[in-house]
């Protein structure tokens, strides 16, 4: 099987709301006026984002699962994406579920594939991913980083710290009953961008991101943008973990679900900023967009970052979030 053969067989697929797609020199983008368009690449590399052994159905998914979420954190609509995929060989095999996870993903959000490349080479997956976000030549409706301001409360979507349990335990760090593993590793390989809270939150929440690399972390780009500091509440950390309770207590220490929480990575939900005046309307979009959000802290204006008890003594702990090149 060629490369164009490769193309047209799992990727070209009719476009609706792209002037021109797949199989051009460049794909033509339809934008409404006034909007910006908002622009987001990711790469995923065998080894290093993904085990070799990954199934290529999820793992079609959560390619473009951490694109959306990008998306999701600024509030965008998704449009379309491009797709650049290096295959060690054209594997039907793997191609055919590999496609039928992302198309699937992609239709669900109403995202077209409009173009990028194939080569051959070790298994490298980047896609680059397009929305839009309504906008006036004086202000725009994104959720940026730098919006946090003091006094606001910081909320999560979602659960966190199952996607770093899933690794380690595939890793044999941890032995965890099976029903348990299928839990977490749901949560690793197919993540739910939260597209719809995003969109939700637009003219609510002060500042965003996603939480990918781990929430101590990805909070901190917030933190710097906006020139704030911030308080996280430790006590119920832990219950953010879909897999809590007494099964999971068993096998794992109490500590360690709390640095899974706090930097375990490849959550891909949102951990926003908004007034605490807010409060109805935060409460107001995670309803309209079927996402439990979770307020667990608050901003403040000495810079850094603090983890508390009740008492507000400061907690400390190993919690080093992920870094490429740390």
């Amino acid at each position: 099987m060629g490369e164009f053969d490769l193309i047209a067989r799992y990727f070209r697929r009719p476009v609706r709301r792209a002037a021109l797609g797949v199989g051009d020199d460049c794909a033509l983008l339809r934008v409404s006026p006034g909007c910006q368009l908002a622009v987001s690449s990711d790469m995923l590399v065998s080894g290093r984002h993904f085990l070799p052994d990954a199934d290529p159905m999820a793992l079609g998914h959560k390619a473009l699962a951490v694109n959306l979420s990008d998306l999701a954190a600024c509030g965008a609509q998704p449009l379309a994406f491009t797709l650049a995929l290096a295959l060690p060989d054209a594997d039907p095999h793997w191609l055919a579920p590999f496609s039928r996870g992302l198309l699937a993903l992609a239709q669900q959000h109403d995202c077209e594939l409009v173009g990028g490349d194939t080569t051959q080479g070790p298994l490298n997956i980047c896609i680059t991913v397009f929305g839009e976000v309504p906008a006036t030549s004086a202000s725009s409706q994104a959720l940026l980083r730098s919006g946090a301001r003091p006094g606001d409360d910081l909320y999560v979507s979602g659960t966190l710290g199952d996607a770093r349990l899933a690794l380690e335990a595939l890793r044999g760090q941890w032995t965890l009953p099976p029903a348990l593993l299928a839990t977490v590793a749901a949560r690793l390989h197919q993540p739910t961008p939260r597209v719809a809270l995003g969109l939700a939150l637009r003219g609510v929440a002060s500042a965003a991101i996603d939480v990918s690399d781990g929430l101590l972390g990805d909070l901190g780009h917030v933190l710097d943008a906006s020139g704030v500091g911030a308080s996280i509440l430790a006590d119920g950390l832990v219950t953010l973990m879909a897999c809590r309770g007494d099964t999971l207590d068993a096998v794992v220490p109490r500590q360690h679900q709390q640095a899974c929480v706090l930097a375990g990575g490849d959550d891909y939900e949102l951990a926003f900023t908004a007034a605490a005046n807010r409060r109805d309307a935060v409460a107001a979009a995670a309803a309209a967009s079927a996402t439990p959000v979770r307020r667990i802290g608050r901003i403040g204006s000495t810079p850094g970052m603090r983890v508390i008890d009740a008492r507000g003594d400061t907690v400390t702990g190993d919690w080093q979030s992920f870094d490429h090149f740390g």
